[in-house]
Order: C-alpha cells, then sequence, then structure tokens
C-alpha cells in the first residue's frame, strides 16, 4: 500500500519527533525538566471544573452537541468580545467554536486553498500554517520576523507578485515563538495590506490573556473594516488552563467563518456539550483569577531569565506568552545544542528550528514548570554553558 502523495510535503510535526526523544532521555534515566512545549502546568478555574461535572450528570448531555456549538457558548464568546476589546459580533454567523483553534487552523487552509496556491506565513511561526497549506496542497511563501524589528513583519517587503498570487495572511500577536507583541497600529497596517491585496488575513491570538506590567493585547477586528477581511483564532487552552481540554473558537468574517464550518462538519459532529457549557462559564470569570494566574507566569520568566543571564544567555521577559526566545551563542545550531542540553542535563528546551529557518540559532523555553523545577533547570543549564 502506498499513502497519499499529498504526505510526502508533510513533514512530520517536528514537536512529535521532539517528543520521542524527549521520553528516550526520560527512559535513560535522567529527571527531565520540560521547558520545551507550551503546556499550561497549572490547573483550570476550580469554578469550570465544577461546571463540566455538574453538565456530565445530566443525562442528555452525552449525545452529539450540534456542529455549530451551543447558543450559551456563541454568546459567551460574544459578550466576551465586547467587554475586552469593544468588538460586536453575531452569534449566529461570526462565531465557529473549534475543537481546539489548531484544527481551525488546518480546516481554513483545507477551505481557501487550492493546489498551486500561496499562503503567507511568518518565519519563525507555528508550523500548522504551514502544515494546513501543504495538506491543501498549497504553496507557502514566507517573510521573516527579525529581532531587529520587534519580530513585526515587513509586509511592504513582501513583492506584489507575490501577495497578488496568495490567498491568506498568517500573522499571531503575541508572538510564538518569539513573545513579541502588536500595536494597533501595526494592525492597521495588515487590514490595509489584505484589503490592498484581496487577501484573507488569519489572526492567531491565543496568547490574548497571557499578559504582564499592565499589557492589554488587542484584537484584529478592532481595526475599521477588518471583519471584512480577518478571522481571528483564540483558545481556552493558555487562558484558562484548558489545553487538553481541546476547546478554541475562530470569529470574524461570515464568509470565511460559513467556509470553514462547511468544512469542519464534514469532519466531526461537534464538541461534548460539558466541555462547551464549561467554556461558557470559564468567560465569565473574574479577571482576579487571571491576574493571579498571570503573577505566576511573571515570577517563574523572572527566575528563567535570571538564569539565562547566569549561563551567558540574554534573555528579556516579555510582555505576553509564558515563552522566552533565546539567541545562542555563535557556533551553536539549535537542534543540535538543544539535544545535547537534554542528553547532557535532561533540561528539554524547543529548537528554535522547529519553527522555521528564521528560528536557527535560537532556542524556546517555556515557563510551564513549577518554580523550583525551574530554578532547578536553570542549575543545571549554567553548569553545562560552564
Amino acid at each position: 500500500m502506498k499513502p497519499a502523495r499529498r504526505l510526502q510535503a508533510l513533514p512530520v510535526y517536528p514537536f512529535a519527533r521532539w517528543g520521542q526523544e524527549v521520553a528516550a532521555a526520560a527512559h535513560s534515566g535522567l529527571d527531565v525538566i520540560r521547558l520545551d512545549i507550551g503546556n499550561p502546568d497549572m490547573p483550570p478555574p476550580s469554578e469550570v471544573v465544577a461546571a463540566l461535572c455538574q453538565s456530565a450528570q445530566a443525562p442528555d448531555h452525552h449525545g452529539y452537541s450540534g456542529y455549530r456549538g451551543i447558543p450559551e457558548l456563541r454568546r459567551a464568546v460574544v459578550d466576551y468580545y465586547a467587554w475586552r476589546f469593544e468588538v460586536v459580533l453575531d452569534p449566529e454567523t461570526q462565531v465557529v467554536p473549534l475543537m481546539g483553534s489548531k484544527e481551525g487552523i488546518v480546516l481554513l487552509a483545507m477551505a481557501f486553498l487550492n493546489p498551486g496556491d500561496l499562503a503567507l506565513v511568518p518565519d519563525p511561526g507555528y508550523a500548522p500554517y504551514t502544515m494546513g497549506a501543504a495538506l491543501a496542497g498549497a504553496g507557502v511563501y514566507t517573510f521573516p520576523l527579525l529581532e531587529e524589528r520587534g519580530f513585526l513583519p515587513d509586509l511592504a517587503a513582501i513583492p506584489d507578485a507575490v501577495a497578488e498570487r496568495a490567498t491568506l495572511l498568517w500573522l499571531n500577536y503575541p508572538n510564538n515563538p518569539t513573545g513579541a507583541t502588536a500595536d494597533l497600529a501595526f494592525l492597521e497596517q495588515a487590514v490595509r495590506f489584505a484589503e490592498r491585496h484581496d487577501l484573507l488575513l488569519c489572526y492567531d491570538a491565543p496568547y490574548c490573556e497571557v499578559s504582564y506590567d499592565g499589557y492589554a493585547a488587542p484584537s484584529v477586528l478592532q481595526i475599521p473594516g477588518a471583519a471584512e477581511v480577518a478571522v481571528e483564532f483564540n483558545s481556552l487552552s493558555k487562558t484558562f488552563n484548558m489545553a487538553g481540554w481541546r476547546l478554541g473558537m475562530a470569529v470574524g468574517n461570515a464568509n470565511a467563518l460559513a467556509a470553514l464550518a462547511r468544512v469542519q462538519s464534514n469532519l466531526d459532529s461537534g464538541i461534548f456539550r460539558p466541555v462547551q457549557e464549561a467554556a461558557a462559564h470559564a468567560f465569565a470569570m473574574p479577571q482576579a483569577w487571571l491576574a493571579a494566574r498571570n503573577q505566576a507566569y511573571r515570577e517563574r520568566l523572572t527566575t528563567l531569565a535570571a538564569g539565562l543571564e547566569a549561563a551567558g544567555l540574554a534573555a528579556q521577559v516579555p510582555q505576553a506568552t509564558f515563552y522566552l526566545w533565546v539567541k545562542l551563542p555563535a557556533g551553536w545550531e539549535a537542534e543540535p545544542f538543544a539535544l545535547t542540553l537534554l542528553k547532557e542535563t535532561g533540561v528539554a528546551v524547543a529548537p528554535g528550528s522547529f519553527f522555521g529557518a528564521a528560528g536557527e540559532g535560537y532556542v524556546r523555553l517555556a515557563a510551564t514548570a513549577p518554580e523550583a523545577r525551574i530554578a532547578e533547570g536553570m542549575a543545571r543549564l549554567r553548569a553545562f554553558m560552564a
């Protein structure tokens, strides 16, 4: 038997391959400290877990939940965007619940890209932007996110011929993996660029509520006219520590969301109703819960940054996300560095090359381990660098 030809253009997901290396290190007897993946280690709000349990007790909550999500969840998303961003959405046409935003990212590519089409993708960037295009048989044009520009792209540097041929433009702020942020002025430029070139602007914003020191990340839908050209992806994974629950949403342009939902309805039969009801409850959580959780991340990032500095590596605590994007000393490539560090010390970090060619020479560290484990990991890193 032969797999489909589309798999030839689809590499193994880098973190799936890396997970095998981490498992092998643990199997060898190393005490592995995982600072490599963005997997929140703190629990969701207890009230959200209670809402899940209560809903799961209802005997009629275990069947198919419908293709567009329950009205209570769509209304909760609309209310959230109203108070958080002052963005008005129609719950019937401008909200699509997803089994995690990763699902929606790939399904949107399937809905809009034909073989031979082009997606504009940031480098470094989240792998599913490229994977979705590969599954659709489309090509990718990568544009660099450079440190000297604050990891914001120079959209004007994309050749007009490329932009005119493209269908989708992917942007992601607060940014994974760099931790960079974008302001409304940049988002205005992005919306106008999408308008000029008849692009669907796909804005990935799952870290918008993981922020520090008074920073509040904007939504691209705050820009006038954005709903005509943009879809925004969001997720409860990072906002409420619900990564394993697989619950996200896409909001924005109604026509694009209708196309996304059409693909989605052919591939799944809806999200488990108790998960949706718990998610609706999460959106009503007091801001004090988020503030306390973010303070914990802020303290962990400070410990990471201090440990990196002591090891001779420079890193600054970002305004958002729980990542540090760290430039390696000259002579080190990202994956050999990360693999050697893992095998010699048990400290797992993410090679920057997993996020694209422009990520070579960097590693990403995630503050998704308890403070004591982070401190131990930094002590091992200092010894390794010495």
